[in-house]
Formats: structure tokens, C-alpha cells, sequence
């Protein structure tokens, strides 16, 4: 038993020895034998199953063996319509649960995830409090998930693969709401995940450079007044937007020695989040008052917030014995894709021979050797060849409210090409409210509910880079409109895994400037569109291995310091960098990899994206020639399958990079 493993196991025994144990398999075959008694042979397999379910989680606590028989003799149903109405009562209960939960969760957290204002103490304990906390064991102590487990079975991952694609509808649904009672994780551990995660959305919410605070070595300010970054979205989106600037590469250099800073945590904590002092990051000194003064670190705090939901994480491991690490839920059970497909999908993109073509392409174009930093290389937009200060000054005429955003949304949706009706009802579903951080999209899980979309608009008016982050999560919002409220079943509602929430998020942000009216007819246009989709998934795909890496490495390391992480962090990313981007690049031992807040804040979120620009680039080839607005609610209204039947479904075939490579290998050739 290799050690990473001793840990969760100990775990797992202590909490069998502590809540007593499941059910004895006398008690359990004992109850077998009665039912097939009472119902007939031809229901064996599936009371077998039903009441195994059960055994596997009944507890001391939940009643003697014969009231375990009891329950199990009470509650197990045969008749095709008590199934069917039971499995709608299901639904329509659980709609209301979580739903109305997840409005108090939303309520609780305004302080902290909105612009409201200065923050009190007792915010942040509101923020922290999980609504959903006690719901997974109150449905146990009342019986009501054993009722589901007991009538509808649980299909394993390579089950539903092989078995899916002859289900119906409602098969699907029974399949779902099993899998919504599979574990029994406490309330304390739920309510622990809740606490680190909402620590760390904080920490990261909280952490801007003032811009116009860095010098460089002549004692110049680069940056304009007044701009506040966040890490790493608004720092990564102002060094792509210098890219059509004749003298940006100055402030990408310096940009790119802010991330630096931020991931070898030297970087001086007087300067986060505060206009107090200057900074040149190039040489890493502070200033104040024109005379340079000594500043400690920020220290560790970047990888002890990774270490606490980490640890977190650990909690919950004992009560997933089929799925016990992080890893192992993350890929198996929310994506259901396995993680070494998942990694084999990414090194396709990565090493495939038009890397290189595209990487020479694009230094040719910059007239330079490439940089780290040209991993976010923007010139195949369209955009970067005008002047972000006018689409600024357009943007923020449009726009210098919420609530001017917010009533245009119909205008927006019909120039994505939704029907007026579509769009007044999507508008109505979707609620604009100014967000503290970077922004970010909430959807509703109670149909009479709405979506929100939090988004930055600064006293000044919103600008183009917000109004770009603006499309990206109105294309989640719409998502989750269509994937709630037009489900057939509730329990199905959403998508089968975030990457295809990103995906139609992707599709509408690349719709920023047809939505501003400031695109421009091109006959390159679908291939330099092709060579930024690969260059992007490249980027992307090699940020996600760095982000699987480092929690295969904490559960091999469960021990580990913040100051062993964040070398360890540095030493992956330098190792990915090497093994995939150096051979493009020219340039090895960067780090740049590990500058993502998603892998501070979100626990192995990033893949998502990667397999989120696959996903998007089949559903572009797909809607070519195709409305936009009645595809997206088509194959929205599909529901929680499992992804490559979901994308039969929707562009019928599987996932797969192929169409992305072999545009790219044809763009190539082209574009100059």
C-alpha cells in the first residue's frame, strides 16, 4: 500500500468504528430473501441491489437490523406508476430544497462576492455558512435518500457508458437522482469545503495591483491612472491587449514580473491591494514618497490556501471509497471522463507538429523571438488590430451601469442571433449585479429563481476588457437558463460537466465585437480564428497538466509545508514548461505556468477550460451556417448525460481534438 493512501484509509476505518459500522450481510441477505419472498423471483436483481445500496450506508444510528428490515419491507416498490410518481415527487421536492438553499447561500455571500461597500468582520462568517451543509444528512436521518436508494439503482461511470445510449429520458433521471444519494458525507466536513473555498474566493477577490504604482527602472509610470487588476484574469488580459500597442512590450515585460512575484511569493505585501506605495517589479523595490523603503513579502499565503482546501479535500476522502481522492471525484464522478484520458486529450493538442508551425508563425509576426508570456498571445483576434482606447470609450458609452447593461441584454441576445421572444425571456431570467472580484456567472437552481451575472463596471463606465468578460458569462448564464428551465426532468438539469459551460461561455465571448458592431469583414477570418483557438487551448491545456500535477503531488506529499508546495509548484510548472512549451518556444525553465488563480481557488477546476475549448471548437464547426439561439437551447435542453453522449447529441460526435488540429494544421498554411 503505497503511503499516500494510509491517511484516508485510517480515516475511513476511524469512521466505521465511530458511527458503527453498515448493516451485517446476514441482516442484508435476511431481508433479500424476504423481499424475493413477497415480490416474486423475477425482482431478485433488483431488491439485490436496492438493498445492498442501503446496507452499504445504514449506520447504528439510523436503526436496528429490524428496523432496517422494516424499512426496507415498507418502502420497496414494484409497480411501474408508484416509481414514476415517486421519482416526480422526487424531483419536485428537491427543486425546492435546493433551490431555495442555494438563494440563502447567494444572500449570504453578497457582502463578499459584490461591490457593496466596505466589508464587516461578521460578513465573512455569513459568507463561510453553508446552507447545503446539513442537507446530505438530514435526507439520510430521514430516511428519505434511503427511499431512492433502495428503488433506483446506482450505474458505475463504465456502466452508463455502455448503457446510456439505449436509456430514456426518465432512465436517465432514475440514474441521476441514485447518484444524488451515492455517498454519505457528515455535515462538518461539507461545512469545512464550504469555509476553505470561500477563504480562498476571498483571498484571490482581494488581490489587485495598482497599475499605475509600477515603475520602471526610469522611474516612469507605464500604466494609466485609476487601473486596479486582479489576479491573474485582469493582469493576463492587459498584457493581451498590449499586443497591437507599438510600445507594449515594455508592460508585458513588466506585467510578466508581476506574476512572476506573485508565484515565487517574494513579491512585497505593501503593493497587494493597495495604492500606498510604487513598485518597480523588474528590480522588486519599494517606494514611497520617492525614497525606497524595505517591505517584507507577502510570505506563503498563496500556498497555504491551496494547502487548506487540500486539507479540506482530505476530509471528505473516507466518504467516497468508490471515488477516495480529489482527483478521483474531479474526473470520474463530475466530468466522468478518467483523468489519464483526460491528460492523453490535452498532450494530443500539445504535441502535435503544428505547435511548432504556429509558434514560428507568430514570432515571425511579432518580429521577435517569443516570450513566456506570448503563451497569451492575442494577434489572430480581430481586436487586437484596433485601439482598445476606443472600444474602451464604445464600450463604456454603452454601458456606464449596471443597469444599463443589464437592459440591454435583449439588443445583445438578438445580435447572437436569439429570437425576440428567446431573448425577452432569457433577459428576464438573468439579474446583472456589480461583483467585487473578476466577475463570475451564478445560475439558479429553482426554475421560479433567476441567473445572476456579476461583472466589474468601475465609476468610469464598463471598458472593452470588462464588457469582454461580461459576454463570457452571459454565455454561462444562458446555459444555465436553458438547462433548468427547459429541462423535461430537474434532476437532469445543468450540463455533464463545467468544460461545457465554458465551451458556450467561449462561444459568446468570441462574439464580443458582432455584439459592439465593430467586427470587420475577413477572408481569414475562420482560420486566424482556428490558429487563436489552438493557441489558446495550448496555453490552457499545459496550465490544466500543471494543475493535475500539483494535487497528484499534495496527496504524495500530504505533509507538505506552503514553502514545500510552492516549490513543488515551481518545479511542475518548469517541468511541463519543458516537456511541452520549450520545444516551441526556444525558452526553457519558466514558470509562468503557475500563475493561475483557478488552481488557488477552485480545486482542479482548470481542465474544465481545456476541455472547454475542444468542446467549443466542434460546437463552432457545428453551427456554421446554423442559428446560434436554437441550437444552444436544443442541445442545452439534453441535460446531464454523460459527455460523449451529450456531444453526439449536440454536433454528433464524441469529444475530440481532431477538428481543432486539423483547422489549425490548414490555417497554418495560410495565414501570415
Amino acid at each position: 500500500m503505497k503511503v499516500k493512501r494510509l491517511f484516508p484509509v485510517f480515516l475511513l476505518l476511524l469512521q466505521n468504528v465511530l458511527l458503527g459500522g453498515i448493516v451485517e450481510k446476514t441482516s442484508s441477505d435476511a431481508v433479500i430473501t424476504s423481499l424475493v419472498e413477497k415480490f416474486g423471483v423475477a425482482q431478485k436483481q433488483r431488491i439485490t441491489t436496492g438493498v445492498t445500496q442501503i446496507a452499504n450506508l445504514w449506520r447504528t444510528e439510523d436503526g436496528t437490523a429490524e428496523e432496517f428490515n422494516e424499512f426496507c419491507m415498507n418502502n420497496y416498490l414494484t409497480e411501474p406508476v408508484q416509481l414514476q410518481e415517486t421519482l416526480a415527487r422526487f424531483e419536485q421536492n428537491l427543486e425546492s430544497v435546493y433551490g431555495h438553499n442555494h438563494e440563502i447561500g447567494r444572500k449570504l455571500s453578497e457582502q463578499m462576492q459584490l461591490d457593496l461597500g466596505p466589508m464587516l468582520p461578521v460578513d465573512y462568517l455569513f459568507a463561510e455558512y453553508d446552507p447545503f451543509a446539513h442537507i446530505e444528512d438530514d435526507f439520510f436521518k430521514t430516511k428519505i435518500a434511503f427511499v431512492a436508494l433502495l428503488n433506483f439503482p446506482i450505474y458505475t461511470l463504465e456502466q452508463k457508458l455502455q448503457l446510456g445510449s439505449s436509456w430514456s429520458r426518465e432512465d436517465w433521471a432514475r440514474a441521476r437522482l441514485a447518484d444524488s444519494f451515492a455517498e454519505r458525507v457528515p455535515a462538518g466536513v461539507s461545512q469545512e469545503l464550504s469555509r476553505r473555498y470561500v477563504q480562498a474566493d476571498d483571498y484571490i477577490a482581494n488581490y489587485n495591483i495598482y497599475m499605475h504604482n509600477l515603475l520602471n527602472k526610469k522611474g516612469e509610470r507605464p500604466f494609466p491612472e485609476g487601473l486596479k487588476l486582479i489576479t491573474h484574469w485582469g493582469l493576463r488580459d492587459e498584457l493581451k491587449s498590449h499586443y497591437a500597442d507599438k510600445k507594449g512590450l515594455e508592460k508585458q515585460k513588466m506585467i510578466h514580473a508581476v506574476m512572476q512575484h506573485i508565484i515565487l511569493q517574494d513579491i512585497p505585501a505593501p503593493v497587494i491591494n493597495s495604492d500606498a506605495v510604487d513598485w518597480d517589479p523588474v528590480a522588486n523595490l519599494v517606494y514611497q514618497d520617492g525614497k525606497e523603503i524595505e517591505s517584507q513579502p507577502e510570505a506563503d499565503v498563496r500556498y497555504q490556501t491551496l494547502l487548506n482546501i487540500f486539507h479540506a479535500e482530505q476530509l471528505a476522502d473516507p466518504w467516497y471509497p468508490d471515488a477516495p481522492t480529489k482527483m478521483d471525484r474531479a474526473f470520474n464522478q463530475q466530468r466522468e471522463i478518467p483523468e489519464k484520458q483526460v491528460e492523453a486529450l490535452f498532450v494530443s493538442v500539445l504535441t502535435d507538429p503544428v505547435a511548432k508551425e504556429v509558434g514560428k508563425l507568430i514570432s515571425a509576426r511579432l518580429g521577435r523571438k517569443l516570450e513566456p508570456f506570448d503563451i497569451w498571445y492575442s494577434g489572430f483576434k480581430q481586436r487586437s488590430s484596433m485601439n482598445e482606447a476606443d472600444l474602451d470609450k464604445i464600450v463604456g458609452a454603452k454601458y456606464p451601469t449596471i443597469a444599463s447593461f443589464q437592459n440591454d441584454l435583449v439588443n445583445i441576445l438578438g445580435k447572437l442571433g436569439f429570437s425576440p421572444e428567446t431573448a425577452a425571456f432569457l433577459q428576464s431570467k438573468i439579474v446583472v449585479d456589480a461583483a467585487r472580484g473578476a466577475g463570475h456567472a451564478s445560475g439558479a437552481q429553482r426554475r421560479e429563481d433567476n441567473a445572476h451575472l456579476r461583472t466589474r463596471i468601475p465609476a468610469t463606465g464598463m471598458n472593452y476588457k470588462g464588457f469582454n468578460i461580461a459576454t463570457h458569462e452571459l454565455g454561462h448564464n444562458v446555459e444555465q437558463v436553458f438547462s433548468l428551465n427547459k429541462m423535461d426532468h430537474y434532476i437532469l438539469n445543468g450540463v455533464p460537466n463545467t468544460a461545457f459551460t465554458e465551451a458556450f461561455a467561449f462561444v459568446f465571448q468570441s462574439r464580443d465585437l458582432d455584439i459592439l458592431g465593430e467586427s470587420k469583414p475577413d477572408p481569414l477570418a475562420a482560420d486566424m480564428q482556428a490558429l487563436d483557438f489552438y493557441w489558446s487551448t495550448c496555453e490552457i491545456a499545459a496550465v490544466s497538466l500543471v494543475d493535475m500535477r500539483v494535487w497528484n503531488w499534495m496527496y504524495a506529499n500530504p505533509q507538505a509545508t506552503p514553502a514545500e508546495l510552492k516549490q513543488a509548484i515551481i518545479d511542475i510548472s518548469k517541468n511541463v514548461w519543458n516537456e511541452y512549451m520549450a520545444p516551441i518556444f526556444g525558452v526553457k525553465d519558466s514558470y509562468l505556468l503557475g500563475i493561475y488563480s483557478h488552481m488557488i481557488v477552485y480545486g482542479l477546476y482548470l481542465p474544465d477550460y481545456t476541455i472547454g475549448h475542444i468542446i467549443m471548437f466542434q460546437i463552432e464547426q457545428y453551427l456554421k451556417g446554423k442559428n446560434l439561439g436554437a441550437e444552444m437551447e436544443r442541445m442545452c435542453k439534453q441535460g446531464i448525460v454523460t459527455p460523449d453522449a451529450w456531444m453526439v447529441g449536440a454536433v454528433g460526435s464524441p469529444i475530440s481534438a481532431q477538428p481543432l488540429l486539423d483547422a489549425a494544421r490548414q490555417a497554418v498554411k495560410v495565414v501570415k
